[in-house]
C-alpha cells in the first residue's frame, strides 16, 4: 500500500514538473546564479584587512556600513544581515532584467512565482537565456527592454552581498541605492510590484538625502551633487511619465479598422514629439544627456519600466509632508499597517 502511495506521488510530482517545466527550469537558473555569487563573497572585515585591495574602495566598503546603520538607526529599516559580504565581479555584469509589453497598449508583460507573486520584470543570470526569452516574446507581438541590474534585494530570504560594481558610484547614489534595496527587504506587498518599487524610490531618495546631510552637512558638495542629480532625473521620469500617459491615451483613441502600419505611424509620431519634448527640461539643461539618445526611438517597454519605478511618487512625497508632517518613523509605520509584508 505505501508503495502505491508513493509511487503515485511520484506520478503526481512527474506530471506536475512536465507542466511547470519552463518555471522548474528558470527557478534553478536562477538559484544557481543565486548561490554561485552567495558561494562566492568574502566578509567585508576580511576585504577590509586584504593588503592588496585599494584603500579607495575600501573606503566605500566603510561607507555602505554607515550607511547600513544610518538606514536601520535613523530610518527604522530592516538589517536582516545584508551588506556584511563582498562579491567581486571582476568588471563583468551578472544579472539583467527583461520588461515587455503590449505593443499598442501600455500593459505589462507579467510574469507569475511562487511565495514572492507576480512580478512586471523577469530577472536573469544568464544573458543567452535572457535574449532567448526577448526574442520569443517579440515574435510574439511585444515590445520589449533588457537592461544590466548593478542592485537586487533577495527580500530577506538571503543576505544581500556589497557587490564590486557598487564601490564605483558616488555618495548619494551609493546611498539611494542600499536603502532602495533595504526597503524591499522591510516591506515588500506580494502582487504590487509598482508599489514596491515606487515606494522604494521614494524611501531611497529620501534617506539618501538625510544620509548625506547627517555625514557631510546641509552645505556640502556630497549634498549638493545629489540634489542636482535628483532634480535632473525628477524632470526626466516626470516627462516619461507624463509622455506614458500620452501615449496612453492615443492607444484609446485606436480603432480596430486601423491596420497595424497605420498604428505604428501615429505610435512613433506620438514618442518622437516626447522625446523632442525633452530638450525644454530644466532650461534645455538635459540636452543630449536624455537616456534615450544616440539610440534609436524608445518603445512601450521602456515606460512600463518608469511607470513601475516613478509613477507613483508624488502619491508618497505627498502623504509624508501633509498627513506625517515629515515624520518618517511614524510614516514607515503607517506603511507597515497599511501594506504588510505578503508572504
Amino acid at each position: 500500500m505505501f508503495k502505491k502511495i508513493l509511487l503515485g506521488l511520484l506520478g503526481i510530482l512527474l506530471i506536475l514538473g512536465l507542466y511547470y517545466r519552463e518555471l522548474v527550469s528558470y527557478g534553478y537558473m536562477q538559484a544557481k546564479g543565486q548561490l554561485q555569487i552567495l558561494f562566492n563573497t568574502q566578509p567585508v572585515a576580511e576585504v577590509l584587512k586584504n593588503p592588496s585591495f585599494p584603500d579607495s574602495l575600501k573606503q566605500r566598503l566603510r561607507l555602505i556600513g554607515e550607511i547600513k546603520q544610518f538606514a536601520v538607526d535613523s530610518l527604522g529599516l530592516d538589517s536582516s544581515g545584508s551588506y556584511t559580504e563582498f562579491y567581486d565581479q571582476h568588471g563583468k555584469p551578472i544579472l539583467w532584467v527583461l520588461t515587455a509589453s503590449e505593443k499598442y497598449r501600455l500593459i505589462p508583460r507579467e510574469w507569475n512565482f511562487p511565495v514572492i507573486g507576480t512580478f512586471a520584470y523577469k530577472g536573469f543570470f544568464d544573458t543567452t537565456r535572457a535574449d532567448k526569452e526577448r526574442q520569443l516574446l517579440i515574435s510574439e507581438g511585444f515590445d520589449t527592454q533588457l537592461n544590466e541590474v548593478s542592485a537586487w534585494s533577495t527580500l530577506g530570504f538571503f543576505k544581500d552581498p556589497i557587490l564590486s560594481s557598487m564601490l564605483y558610484r558616488g555618495e548619494g547614489s551609493l546611498a539611494n541605492l542600499i536603502i532602495h534595496e533595504m526597503t524591499h527587504g522591510t516591506l515588500f506587498v506580494k502582487n504590487n510590484l509598482e508599489l514596491n518599487e515606487n515606494l522604494a524610490s521614494f524611501v531611497g531618495d529620501y534617506g539618501a538625502i538625510r544620509f548625506l546631510t547627517a555625514k557631510y552637512g546641509a552645505n556640502s558638495p556630497e549634498l549638493e551633487k545629489y540634489e542636482f542629480r535628483k532634480r535632473y532625473n525628477d524632470a526626466i521620469s516626470q516627462h516619461i511619465v507624463r509622455g506614458a500617459k500620452q501615449l496612453d491615451s492615443l492607444y484609446k483613441t485606436f480603432r480596430p479598422s486601423l491596420s497595424a502600419t497605420q498604428k505604428d505611424t501615429l505610435k512613433t509620431r506620438q514618442i518622437r514629439h516626447i522625446v523632442q519634448q525633452s530638450d525644454t527640461l530644466l532650461g534645455g539643461l538635459v540636452g543630449k544627456k536624455y537616456p534615450w539618445r544616440g539610440t534609436k526611438l524608445p518603445n512601450n517597454a521602456f515606460f512600463i519600466g518608469y511607470l513601475t519605478y516613478h509613477s507613483q511618487q508624488n502619491q508618497f512625497q505627498d502623504e509624508f509632508n501633509h498627513k506625517f508632517k515629515g515624520n518618517f518613523p511614524k510614516y514607515l509605520a503607517y506603511l507597515k499597517a497599511t501594506y504588510p509584508t505578503s508572504f
